[in-house]
């Protein structure tokens, strides 16, 4: 289940590959000035999807707030770290969501459940802070107002980047912290779950504490299905962040490994290196059994988050 990146009007290669079925959702990305634009283009994607294949695409935005703000015209309108109350923080997530839903677009990759546990953090103005009851309550809080408006959540970036100084986005990354420190900072993310996210995005970086091997978490079955599906009782779908990011893109069969580990969607930020990432899913799919009951049980989720979200053709 590919996510692909769309930066503009979607062009006749990308609707090639929707209508052959190689794409399960798309991510706007760049800068989407009108709702007009943006719900034509929606719209665009969902009809050729529909006429070839019967049904509708996954579509989502990274509209954080504050400095991620793909929807320059929609909530919300504070950074996460400016959203200093409950109350502040689901009226956001509310009025984000009634744009969003407005347009067709379905899933919101945000709020950012990460506690900043270091003045260097990457983050900034992404987190609702360093505390991990004051970001618990701000978190839960943008899921519910979100989620009001049928617009899925997504918290991110399981088990937690506050004490990254450096992006995965950018080359590898290990959080080198005590199981007991990363089990006090997941607080936020069980909060969500707790308040009925969606979707959780699975992080880049590797967690020693949590998973010797030293795997990325993205490849840990021991975080995404031991940890956040047996631990925290997450049944919904899981993401994984950018696989083409500079921490994991040169890991072989990536797409078959996430799912292995408990992974649903497999997320791109560049369009070459999804269409890479599809076609050596397709190999290691057509070669193993086991990979192919990964892509079933992912279906099955995601086809319960297409249910939830009111997706269907005609």
């Amino acid at each position: 289940m590919t996510i692909v990146p769309l930066r503009g009007a979607p062009t006749p290669a990308l609707l090639s590959r929707i209508a052959a079925g190689q794409v399960g959702g798309i991510l706007l990305l760049g800068s989407w000035t009108t709702p007009q634009a943006t719900a034509s283009t929606v719209a665009t994607l969902q009809a050729t999807a529909c006429r070839a294949l019967g049904s509708p695409l996954l579509v989502g935005v990274d509209q954080e707030g504050g400095t991620v703000r793909r929807l320059t015209w929609a909530a919300p309108t504070e950074s996460a770290a400016a959203m200093a109350t409950a109350s502040v923080a689901r009226a956001q997530g509310a009025a984000a969501g009634a744009a969003l839903r407005r347009v067709g677009i379905g899933i919101d990759f945000a709020p950012v459940a990460d506690t900043i546990s270091t003045p260097a953090s990457f983050l900034g103005t992404r987190s609702f802070g360093s505390d991990p009851g004051h970001v618990s309550l701000l978190a839960s809080a943008f899921v519910d107002g979100l989620q009001s408006a049928r617009v899925a959540a997504t918290a991110k970036h399981f088990p937690g980047l506050g004490s990254a100084v450096a992006s995965t986005d950018d080359r590898p990354v290990t959080i080198a912290r005590s199981a007991a420190f990363l089990d006090e900072w997941l607080a936020p993310f069980r909060a969500a779950v707790a308040a009925g996210a969606r979707l959780v995005m699975v992080s880049n970086a590797s967690y020693p504490a949590l998973d010797p091997s030293g795997a990325p978490a993205v490849f840990s079955r021991a975080i995404v299905t031991g940890l956040l599906r047996g631990q925290l009782g997450f049944d919904g779908v899981v993401i994984s962040d950018a696989l083409d990011a500079g921490a994991v893109a040169r890991t072989p069969h990536a797409q078959a490994r996430a799912l292995a580990a408990g992974v649903d969607l497999l997320l791109y930020g560049g369009t070459g290196a999804s269409e890479a990432g599809y076609a050596s899913l397709v190999r290691d799919a057509a070669a193993s059994p086991a990979v192919r009951a990964n892509l079933a049980a992912a279906v099955a989720r995601v086809n319960t988050l297409k249910s939830w979200l009111g997706l269907r053709c005609g």
